[in-house]
């Protein structure tokens, strides 16, 4: 749906963007991650043909970007912009007539969101009478109401309480399930996991890391494992000895209902799992043995520091 190719942006001396490509599939969730200043939000604005790059050159669905564009892309930016003294049915009828929507097409749809995400009571309040959380509900279906082909999303969840949250969520796979392809910028790792199937990570104007986000989970592990271990007091002191013999140690935390030996087991290369869990119930039960998958947030982190040091 969008491919980026070496795509550059300076503020005065300031290197925002440099030399960035990226693909982005179609009908997928793309995780555009980084620290904060990395240069997500100027792609995000030369995405939305708010400002344009210095060098380099966007494709939108196999054609270089146009305004033409700009009504097949639906914005929620991190910083909302609601009229608060108009009412919540006559913002929205007018959002989506801005959108090219007419009067009769915008009602319709508007129908269907508003029943859609039960708060068709709303129509006639001002936007200033809503909660914080409650706008951004509002600023998420207007985002959406025409059907564009690209969604960009930059910090969606901001405001929401764990319920909403999760129904905006699941909004959001249900956009993607009807073939819209979807940007998501957030610093909730949580929700990356949960949501994304590619992601990239940029920092200081680079890109760093990009790609299907279960290869790059591939890519990351290191043949660990958490185990829990159940024997005797009095034995544990001798079975850890031996384990320090063969593995690489460490605590591991996991909330268990016993009071197990809890550990962090890396084991060497060429090693199975299989190796692994046979030599351990030889010497105790084993009531807990789950594969140590990094997290995103653990790669993030990971990545960042490789790159400072």
């Amino acid at each position: 749906m969008l491919r980026i190719e070496n795509i550059s942006k300076q503020y005065g001396n300031y290197t925002a963007l440099n030399d960035v490509s990226l693909n982005m599939p179609k009908g997928s969730i793309f995780g555009l991650l980084g620290p904060n200043g990395a240069g997500k939000t100027s792609l995000i604005r030369i995405i939305n043909q708010i400002v344009l790059p210095d060098a380099g050159q966007v494709f939108f669905d196999s054609e270089p970007l146009q305004p033409k564009h700009t009504a097949q892309i639906g914005y929620l930016p991190e910083e909302r912009g609601l009229y608060k003294s108009m009412k919540v049915g006559e913002q929205a009828l007018y959002l989506a007539q801005l959108k090219g929507l007419s009067k009769a097409e915008a009602k319709e749809r508007l129908k269907f969101w508003f029943d859609r995400l039960d708060i068709g009571d709303w129509w006639n309040k001002k936007v200033q009478e809503l909660s914080k959380g409650m706008a951004q509900k509002i600023q998420f279906l207007v985002t959406v109401l025409h059907n564009p082909k690209l969604l960009i999303f930059d910090e969606p969840f901001s405001g929401f309480d764990p319920i909403n949250a999760n129904v905006i969520k699941d909004e959001i796979l249900y956009l993607r399930d009807q073939g819209a392809t979807i940007i998501f910028s957030t610093h909730r790792m949580e929700s990356v996991e949960e949501l994304c199937d590619h992601i990239a990570l940029i920092n200081k104007s680079r890109k760093i890391l990009d790609g299907k986000l279960i290869d790059i989970k591939r890519a990351y592990k290191n043949n660990s494992y958490e185990v829990g271990l159940k024997l005797p007091e009095d034995q544990k002191p001798a079975l850890l000895n031996e384990l320090k013999m063969h593995f690489e140690l460490s605590e591991a935390h996991f909330k268990t209902l016993y009071n197990e030996l809890k550990l962090h087991i890396k084991q060497k290369e060429g090693q199975t799992a299989n190796d692994l869990l046979q030599y351990l119930i030889t010497r105790a039960e084993v009531t807990h043995f789950v594969e140590a998958i990094p997290t995103v947030d653990e790669i993030f982190i990971s990545t960042i520091n490789k790159l400072s040091n």
